[in-house]
C-alpha cells in the first residue's frame, strides 16, 4: 500500500479539542480540507494556510476533487462525523478511490458515545440510519409505506431487532420516528432514548421516553436515538396514545409477538356480518408454502381481502416487501387494521381493482391471487409477464369455472402448473364430544412462467 496522501478523518462536535495527535498532524499537513460546512467551522482556528472546501450538495464531486489534489501533489483530508465507516463517507470513498493512498482515522461513533452516556452496551444494538433523504411522514400502508421512504430501513430494522441504534437527520428526527412507530401500531413496548449535541457544552440526554411523549416534543440537533422494544408486550397504540382493544379490533390472543406463521383466523379482522371471508389457515399455509418465499422476496397479493395471506407473507419475508391490492373498501379497511395489529411495515396496500396500478409495482418473486374481480385471464397474463425468473404464481379457487379458466390460460401461455385440492375439517364440540365440521374445498393452483405446454399437464 502506498503512503497515504488522503486521510478520512473522524471528528466530533468538540472539534480540535477531541482530536488525538495523529489526527492533528493530518490536519496540519493538509493542503485541502473537505467537509460539511458545520464541520469545517469547527476547525477555522487551525493555524496555517490551506484550502477549505464544503461538500454540502456536492458529495458526488468529492472523489474527483481528491484525484485532482493527488495529481497536483497536494495532501487532503476529508472530515466525517465520528467513525467514517459507520454510515459515513468512508465506504463511498473507498468504493470510488480504492484503498491505496487512503487512510481512515476514526473518532468514536456518536452512537458509541450515546451508549456510553446512557450506560448501554452497544454491541447489543443493530445500527441503522435515517440521516439522509426527506420523504415526509410515514403514514401507514399507503404509498408512503414503500421501500423508497427514507424511514423505511429504520422501521424494518426495528421490526427485526429489539434494540436499534440510529443516526437521525435534520428532517428525520426522533419526533418523526416516534410518530411513524405509532402509525405502525407500536405502543408502550417501545422506549426511545435521545442523545443530543454530544461532546458539546449543552449536551442533553432524554432517556426511556414513551412514543406518545417523544412524538409531541422537539429535541436539540444534532442527535442520535436508541430504540428498545420489549417483545413480551403487545400493547396496541394509535396516533393519540394507548387504547383498549376489543373483538372488532382483533385483540391478540396472547401477550407478546404474534406467531411468525400460522396466525389463527379469528385473530384477523374480517368482513361483518359475513364472518369468514378469509383465506383460512389450512389453505393459507399450503398457499404460502407453494409461493416458495425467501427472506427478501417481493410479493404481490391480488384481491387481498382481509390481508391474511399478504400479511403472513410479510412476516416470512422480513427483508422483502408485500404489495397488496383490494377493490372492496370495507375489506381494504380490514386489511389496514390487520396490518396495524401486526405492525407490518413492509406492506403496502392499494385500494382499487387489479390490474390497474400493478405497473407501478416492482417485478415480483411471488404472486398470490385470492380474488380476480372477473379479470382472471388478464391478471394471469400480466403476472406471468412480470414474474422474475423462477418466480411463483399461486391462486385459490372455490369454483370449477375459475379453475378451468385458470388452467386453460396457463396452458395457453406455456406455463407449468399443478393443482392441489384441499378439503380440511376442523373439530367442533357437540355435547361432551367432538365432531368434524368440513370446510369448503379449495383448489390451490401453482404456476411458473417460461415452460412449454408439454412440460405441464396432459
Amino acid at each position: 500500500m502506498t503512503a497515504p496522501d488522503c486521510n478520512i478523518l473522524g471528528i466530533l462536535d468538540d472539534g480540535l479539542a477531541g482530536l488525538g495527535d495523529d489526527a492533528r498532524q493530518c490536519l496540519h499537513e493538509a493542503d485541502l480540507v473537505i467537509g460539511a460546512a458545520r464541520t469545517l467551522a469547527l476547525l477555522r482556528e487551525l493555524p496555517g494556510e490551506r484550502e477549505w472546501r464544503t461538500l454540502d450538495g456536492a458529495l458526488g464531486d468529492v472523489p474527483g476533487w481528491i484525484r485532482d489534489a493527488r495529481a497536483a501533489g497536494r495532501r487532503c483530508v476529508v472530515l466525517a462525523t465520528g467513525d467514517p465507516l459507520c454510515h459515513g463517507i468512508g465506504r463511498f470513498l473507498v468504493a470510488k478511490l480504492g484503498t491505496d493512498g487512503l487512510r481512515i482515522v476514526p473518532a468514536p461513533s456518536t452512537l458509541q458515545l450515546a451508549c456510553a452516556r446512557l450506560h448501554r452496551p452497544w454491541q447489543d444494538y443493530r445500527i441503522a440510519s435515517c440521516h439522509s433523504g426527506n420523504s415526509g411522514e410515514w403514514n401507514g400502508w399507503d404509498d408512503s409505506a414503500r421501500p423508497e421512504h427514507a424511514l423505511y430501513p429504520l422501521l424494518r430494522a426495528i421490526a427485526e431487532s429489539p434494540r436499534v441504534a440510529a443516526f437521525t437527520g435534520p428532517e428525520n428526527t426522533p419526533t418523526r420516528l416516534a410518530r411513524a412507530l405509532l402509525a405502525a401500531g407500536y405502543g408502550d413496548e417501545i422506549r426511545l432514548s435521545v442523545a443530543a449535541r454530544l461532546a458539546l457544552a449543552d449536551e442533553a440526554l432524554f432517556a426511556d421516553l414513551r412514543l406518545t411523549e417523544a412524538a409531541t416534543r422537539e429535541f436539540p440537533q444534532p442527535n442520535v436515538v436508541l430504540i428498545e422494544r420489549d417483545t413480551r408486550r403487545a400493547t396496541t397504540t394509535g396516533r393519540h396514545g394507548a387504547k383498549e382493544t376489543d373483538a372488532t379490533e382483533c385483540a391478540p390472543r396472547h401477550a407478546g409477538e404474534p406467531p411468525l406463521f400460522g396466525i389463527p383466523d379469528a385473530d384477523f379482522v374480517q368482513r361483518q356480518p359475513e364472518k369468514g371471508l378469509i383465506t383460512k389457515l389450512e389453505a393459507r399455509a399450503v398457499s404460502l408454502a407453494k409461493l416458495a418465499l425467501r427472506a427478501d422476496s417481493i410479493v404481490w397479493d391480488i384481491g387481498a381481502g382481509s390481508g391474511a395471506v399478504g400479511l403472513e407473507a410479510s412476516r416470512l419475508c422480513p427483508r422483502g416487501h408485500v404489495f397488496a391490492i383490494e377493490k372492496n373498501a370495507a375489506d381494504a379497511a380490514n386489511a389496514r387494521a390487520n396490518a396495524y395489529r401486526l405492525r407490518a411495515t413492509n406492506y403496502t396496500l392499494q385500494e382499487g381493482k387489479a390490474p390497474a396500478g400493478l405497473d407501478s409495482w416492482p417485478a415480483p418473486d411471488a404472486v398470490f391471487i385470492g380474488g380476480s374481480g372477473g379479470e382472471l385471464t388478464t391478471l394471469i397474463d400480466a403476472v406471468l409477464r412480470r414474474l422474475r425468473p423462477g418466480g411463483r404464481l399461486v391462486m385459490n379457487f372455490v369454483t370449477l369455472e375459475n379453475l378451468a379458466t385458470a388452467t386453460a390460460t396457463l396452458a395457453r401461455l406455456g406455463a407449468a402448473w399443478d393443482v392441489v385440492m384441499l378439503q380440511a375439517a376442523r373439530s367442533q364440540p357437540i355435547l361432551d364430544m367432538h365432531r368434524l365440521a368440513a370446510q369448503n374445498p379449495v383448489w390451490i393452483v401453482g404456476a411458473q412462467a417460461g415452460s412449454s405446454p408439454e412440460s405441464s399437464h396432459d
